[in-house]
């Protein structure tokens, strides 16, 4: 039996003189564990962190990007609208100070664009077209097929991030980084006589790549169903909301301290992670020995995919979990209760490298929207909640007011 091996979301394919392939060549989500793969996922974990959710000033610069945000929210004034670009360019302009050092405007088509193709390319990498490819790779020299779009994708990608880095690294000091870029750069420079070395030019590209598809698709999903499930369940959507005029009032800043006093707003969090399951199949592993589970053996190298979907509804961990119940986190005083059966970043070495930021984030444009604004659906029209298929869930297109409160 072929063994599959998961597609990079957006840059395979990225050269029309190259032999397109979905095969990852290396990356922070090739399956495969080895060196190319603990340095490259180093030091996107020490970039995440050192410019970014582990510096002090970096929830300042969250908050900035919520006004941005609701700032074009205002815009829009009482007419009913699609939260997914105006979600998908605030979350993805987190992820762009850690990478870039600097913001997109809300008006940069050329980025939209990108980050469109990004979203197409998520759900075809799922696509029948494209898992029949991973199993017979010959079928790339077929004109037609769902693979062939992504492959143009991934050209139109490639090209515009390369564009991107060349510019970020202009006024780059060596040994003084500013962003993950120039860190990249320097980790370049340090092993340019190690030909075992991974870092390189066209893998700085692919882990760029990775790093915003993985900081935009998955929060930005997640914060678009609270939205809906929001305007679905306006008691829901009012009991948050008492708790954030009681912790963070009216006009008061929302801060990720603020989080442990409201558990109410964290259990519908929690709630929305577990009931949405943006991520079903988790990130994929892949065995580095011949090992034996429950009977079964499974020889080195094999691709493990985990289904959390299942976890996150199982019966022996939730009760009623068709139901979209946030008090299932709370104990009887109240107090947010946290479920080890809940597990959307996944678990071990691949687990989630950006977990602490997308918590900041979904819980500060969470907070910052329902604070201003009671969101509502036109006509008391209620949309498809069946999810989207891809590598993510995301919901159908909705529309949804925003009124100021």
């Amino acid at each position: 039996m072929p063994r599959f091996e998961p597609p990079s979301f957006c840059l395979q394919g990225k050269r029309p003189t190259s032999r397109l392939s979905l095969r990852p060549i290396r990356g922070l989500l090739n399956s495969r564990y080895g060196r190319g793969w603990v340095d490259h996922r180093r030091l996107a974990v020490n970039s995440f962190r050192y410019f970014g959710y582990g510096q002090k000033s970096f929830e300042s610069k969250i908050l900035e990007e919520t006004n941005f945000f609701i700032d074009a929210i205002e815009t829009y004034k009482d007419r009913p609208f699609d939260f997914k670009q105006l979600i998908t360019n605030a979350v993805s302009n987190i992820t762009n100070l850690i990478l870039f050092g600097d913001r997109f405007s809300y008006e940069d088509t050329d980025f939209q664009h990108m980050i469109e193709l990004f979203s197409e390319n998520v759900e075809l990498a799922a696509s029948a077209s494209v898992f029949l490819y991973n199993a017979f790779p010959w079928i790339s020299i077929l004109p037609f097929g769902k693979h062939q779009q992504l492959f143009r994708n991934a050209a139109v990608v490639y090209d515009f991030l390369s564009g991107l880095t060349e510019k970020a690294c202009i006024n780059r000091k060596p040994q003084l980084p500013q962003h993950f870029i120039d860190a990249y750069l320097d980790e370049m420079d340090q092993s340019r006589d190690d030909p075992s070395s991974t870092f390189s030019k066209e893998n700085l590209i692919f882990s760029v790549g990775e790093l915003i598809i993985a900081g935009t698709e998955t929060t930005t999903n997640v914060l678009r169903w609270a939205i809906l499930f929001m305007a679905l369940y306006p008691n829901i959507q009012g009991q948050v909301q008492k708790e954030i005029d009681l912790i963070m009032g009216r006009t008061g800043k929302p801060s990720w301290d603020d989080k442990c006093k409201m558990p109410y707003t964290e259990a519908v969090l929690h709630e929305v992670l577990r009931f949405c399951n943006i991520v079903p199949l988790g990130i994929f592993h892949a065995t580095s020995e011949d090992v034996i589970v429950r009977g079964y053996s499974i020889p080195k190298g094999t691709t493990v995919i985990t289904n959390l979907y299942s976890v996150h509804f199982d019966e022996k961990y939730w009760r009623d979990p068709e139901i979209f119940y946030p008090e299932r986190f709370l104990d009887s005083n109240g107090y947010f209760v946290k479920k080890e059966a809940l597990v959307p970043f996944s678990l071990g070495r691949r687990h989630c490298l950006g977990e602490q930021l997308a918590r900041m984030e979904m819980f500060l444009f969470f907070t910052a929207l329902l604070q201003r604004f009671h969101l509502h659906f036109p006509h008391e029209q209620v949309p498809n909640l069946k999810p989207r298929l891809g590598m993510t869930l995301q919901p159908q297109p909705y529309l949804v007011y925003a009124k100021r409160r």
